[in-house]
């Protein structure tokens, strides 16, 4: 699949999305984008910033939901204008997905909303790739069905990804099967593993959700060792101090360190293949 003007697939090279959760400042997302991207560059990583104009989903109406759309969709122009990087951020309605295609690069559906058909079938149509996130409450098998629906919609255009971030498993808890990944592929579309969403605890600290970030290197290190296009990692330069999933958010001092081991995994497993396509 053709990506803001480079490959990605399983047989490709592992790609990143990473950014900030939700847009904090103007300044943030300028500076937190330009040294992600120095990083990238010095690993030969193809790179796509990510951050929220809105976070429709907070637990509670007391946490910061970000600048809105329009304020929002500004501020990530002008990062991409002024370090010329592609742009991925959230949409939350069908009414908002016209607005926002005109903006990014690329069109990333919450989980939650992966089997609202009217939404998925408006994303596919915009003409920009989307990256659908499996929700929280589907087996990954199950994706084939929301893939179908997006292609019949676009034309079947190679526009399509597919992004695991952790399966509900009791309260305030998500688990990842990594089998999950190998069963995703058969979607026939670039999959994408959140390593910071599947360490959230959502609801975990009453009015707002919870993370263990100490396990994103772990489930990272085990999605590519597994097989993914690319890998999600939300960042943050103080997570204790971000306004929205802090406590799952990978800090930006150590995200040189991660990708340095996610590449060379990366490198290794591809270059190998996968014998279990041989079967």
């Amino acid at each position: 699949m053709q990506l803001c003007g480079f490959e990605v697939g399983i047989d490709q090279p592992l790609f990143l999305i990473a950014g900030p959760c939700v847009i904090e400042s103007q300044e943030m997302a300028i500076e937190t984008a330009g040294q992600l991207k120095e990083m990238a560059s010095a690993l030969g990583i193809n790179f796509i910033y990510k951050s929220s104009y809105d976070k429709a989903n907070r637990s509670s109406n007391k946490t910061f939901r970000g600048f809105g759309m329009e304020q929002g969709l500004k501020i990530l122009d002008e990062v991409r204008r002024q370090i010329g990087v592609p742009i991925l951020t959230d949409v939350h309605t069908e009414e908002q997905v016209p607005h926002v295609a005109a903006v990014v690069d690329v069109l990333q559906t919450p989980a939650f909303l992966c089997r609202q058909t009217d939404f998925i079938v408006a994303c596919a149509k915009s003409g920009k790739p989307v990256n659908i996130k499996k929700g929280q409450f589907l087996a990954p098998g199950d994706m084939k069905q929301v893939v179908q629906k997006a292609k019949e919609a676009n034309g079947g255009a190679d526009t399509i990804m597919v992004c695991e971030r952790g399966a509900s498993f009791g309260y305030n808890t998500l688990v990842s099967d990594m089998r999950g990944l190998a069963i995703m592929r058969e979607t026939n579309c670039p999959v994408v593993f959140d390593a910071t969403h599947s360490v959230q605890q959502p609801g975990g600290q009453g009015d707002k959700s919870g993370g263990q970030r100490e396990f994103v290197p772990v489930l990272a290190r085990a999605a590519v060792a597994s097989g993914v296009a690319g890998v999600f990692m939300e960042t943050h330069p103080d997570p204790a101090k971000a306004l929205s999933d802090g406590p799952n958010a990978w800090p930006l001092p150590k995200m040189k360190a991660l990708l340095e081991v996610l590449v060379d995994l990366d490198r290794v497993v591809k270059k190998a293949g996968f014998i279990e396509h041989t079967l």
